[in-house]
């Protein structure tokens, strides 16, 4: 079956609908409950049947951490919507402008954001996973290389980001919590069409940001193209693809605590936050 993988309390979990099942007790102990290892095996996710079993839980009920918790690398690429480089006031970029934000980052779907900073942005994101590890994969083969897709956020601190010339993206992007993603990773075989879902952002029920992955000016297969002609990618890197336009630098509406930041992809899910 196709599947949706999640992090529940470090546990990993395969979500059906609006219940979850323990992936250990799912696979009746042929899996750990490390989330890692789950993705690592994701290609034996597709085995396992949750029809005639009763769920550990509802969905409503919780709370999910980063569905892939440790990843050895975390790319992103900016300024790969040309709305969002045009209220940068930047040209469109020639290659892919890639930039890495610590693992350490990473939070869960509904954990809360920690603001360190009068000047912290959001940008709504498609993140990709790496199931298949390669070097030098063709844009014909990448989705064979690709694990799923998740939702992202990725909160930057624009003070911290262009504290020093030229700016140092990695650490303004990259303090704790300000990588939320989840809530699950989705299985291609999910997702009918990866090059055309709604992507949008909402601070406080107010819309700021909607676009669609079909306006990446770089899309999927050619981002891993790019970067395995430079280095191995490994199972489990995740690839955040670049935010459409109406961030906060955009407009000087920055993050303020108590804020909620409500990022939803067509098909993957949504990430609610909250700001303190």
């Amino acid at each position: 079956m196709a599947f949706r993988l999640g992090n529940l309390d470090g546990r990993a979990v395969l979500i059906d609908g609006e219940n979850w099942h323990d992936l250990a007790a799912a696979s009746n102990g042929s899996f750990s409950g490390d989330p890692m290892e789950a993705v690592h095996r994701h290609a034996e996710l597709h085995t396992i049947q949750l029809n005639s079993r009763s769920p550990e839980g509802a969905v409503a009920s919780a709370v999910f951490g980063p569905p892939v918790p440790c990843p050895r690398s975390v790319f992103a690429i900016g300024l790969n919507y040309a709305g969002h480089a045009g209220e940068a006031d930047m040209d469109l970029p020639e290659s892919p402008l890639v930039f890495t934000k610590f693992p350490s980052c990473l939070a869960g779907a509904t954990d809360n954001v920690e603001l360190n900073s009068d000047f912290a942005d959001y940008e709504a994101e498609l993140v990709v996973v790496i199931g298949t590890a390669g070097r030098s994969i063709s844009p014909n083969n990448a989705w064979n290389h690709v694990m799923g897709l998740t939702v992202g956020q990725d909160i930057s601190d624009r003070a911290l980001q262009f504290a020093a010339k030229p700016p140092h993206f990695d650490l303004g992007k990259s303090r704790d919590t300000y990588g939320p993603c989840g809530p699950a990773v989705v299985s291609t075989d999910l997702i009918a069409e990866p090059s055309d879902l709604r992507i949008t952002c909402d601070i406080n029920g107010e819309r700021r940001q909607s676009g669609n992955t079909g306006q990446l000016i770089f899309d999927v297969p050619t981002l891993i193209s790019y970067l395995s002609e430079i280095l191995t990618l490994e199972v489990g890197d995740l690839i955040f693809t670049g935010t459409p336009a109406g961030i906060g630098a955009s407009s000087g509406e920055f993050l303020a605590a108590g804020d909620v930041i409500e990022t939803s992809i067509e098909g993957l899910g949504k990430l609610r936050n909250v700001c303190i």
